[in-house]
């Protein structure tokens, strides 16, 4: 079936016999045009089914009034949170969002950014694949002129704006906290460590150790283990270890952890008492396994609302140098069951 034609100014003006500019003046409520004029191709639009082009509208304006937004999944709580955060901040502002999801590929995530900037987008808005490694796509963001934040997963090395969390020192607080209950040999399930938030996650570890007199032992840290598949194999490994950990820090995600959950629960290891275990973003599951498990609140919907604002904070900055400018989010330590030993 073939699709209906949209509805234009020139339909109007054809079906009244008028300038497609009058049209135009009287939906645009314009004064020049006379009150009994205005009201006929009110009244005229409203049979033809018209709806106005705002992303026409506003380009000739000089801005779309849109902002895009890439991250490696959807479905994860503390993304769909950050989506939220900036969704409830652009939509006072009038902003529309188009949003896109890499799902962790490198090519995908090019495409996407790619897709936004044809869009002719005011912003992009962009938190990194696990798999990459260059940015000539997010420079070419820049040469376009369109405006680029990232958020938690960032590439140093580009200098925007960005908003992150202080993944190092939550990590601290997370293992402090675990050897405070008497954890000594404490694991680390490691994310790629090409990524900025998986680097910083492991020098939290390694200075929470250092400072309590625990020696890091090599065996004890596994990378790459970042979903919860790799880190169900990874605890499989650790527990197989002449000497096992008494806890598990999944520094990559709650996924991990709910992964090393379930390896021990098969195994009959009790959680707290044999084995510890802490995960990381404070998904909404955690506080319904049982038992439930410790983790660490990014603050997602604010980190939304902060990219938000950062953006239009900018817009009204006069100076034609984007400065770039850092806003670092302390995370907190949400204790539960799975480390709290009685």
């Amino acid at each position: 079936m073939r699709s209906k034609k949209r509805t234009t100014i020139y339909d109007i003006a054809e079906k009244l016999n008028l300038n497609p500019s009058s049209v135009s003046r009287a939906l645009n409520n314009s004064s020049s045009v006379n009150d009994a004029t205005k009201k006929l191709i009110l009244k005229t639009a409203k049979e033809l089914n018209y709806t106005r082009n705002t992303l026409a509208s506003n380009l000739r304006k000089g801005h779309s009034k849109t902002i895009g937004v890439v991250v490696p999944r959807i479905n994860q709580n503390f993304f769909s949170n950050v989506i939220a955060g900036i969704e409830d901040a652009t939509y006072k502002q009038g902003y529309n969002l188009i949003i896109c999801q890499s799902n962790e590929q490198y090519e995908k995530e090019v495409q996407c950014v790619n897709t936004l900037i044809n869009q002719h987008v005011d912003c992009i808005v962009i938190s990194v694949s696990v798999e990459t490694t260059a940015h000539d796509h997010l420079q070419n963001v820049l040469d376009h002129g369109i405006q680029l934040i990232q958020f938690d997963r960032v590439v140093d090395e580009l200098e925007t704006l960005k908003v992150t969390n202080d993944n190092e020192q939550s990590s601290f607080d997370a293992v402090s906290h675990m050897i405070t209950q008497g954890y000594k040999r404490i694991a680390l399930l490691e994310g790629p460590q090409k990524l900025n938030i998986f680097r910083q996650r492991k020098t939290g570890y390694l200075r929470a150790l250092k400072e309590h007199g625990i020696a890091p032992i090599a065996d004890l840290m596994i990378e790459n283990a970042w979903t919860k598949e790799l880190s169900a194999a990874a605890t499989r490994q650790l527990l197989s270890l002449p000497e096992p950990p008494d806890a598990i820090f999944a520094s990559t995600s709650d996924f991990s952890a709910l992964g090393v959950l379930e390896v021990a629960t098969i195994m009959q290891i009790k959680v707290p008492q044999q084995l510890g275990i802490c995960g990381y973003a404070n998904e909404n599951f955690t506080e319904i396994t049982s038992p439930s498990i410790t983790t660490i609140d990014q603050f997602s919907f604010y980190m939304g609302k902060t990219v938000a604002n950062l953006y239009f904070q900018e817009m009204e900055n006069t100076d034609t140098v984007v400065v770039p400018k850092v806003i670092s989010i302390k995370p907190k330590l949400i204790t539960r069951a799975s480390t709290t030993r009685e």
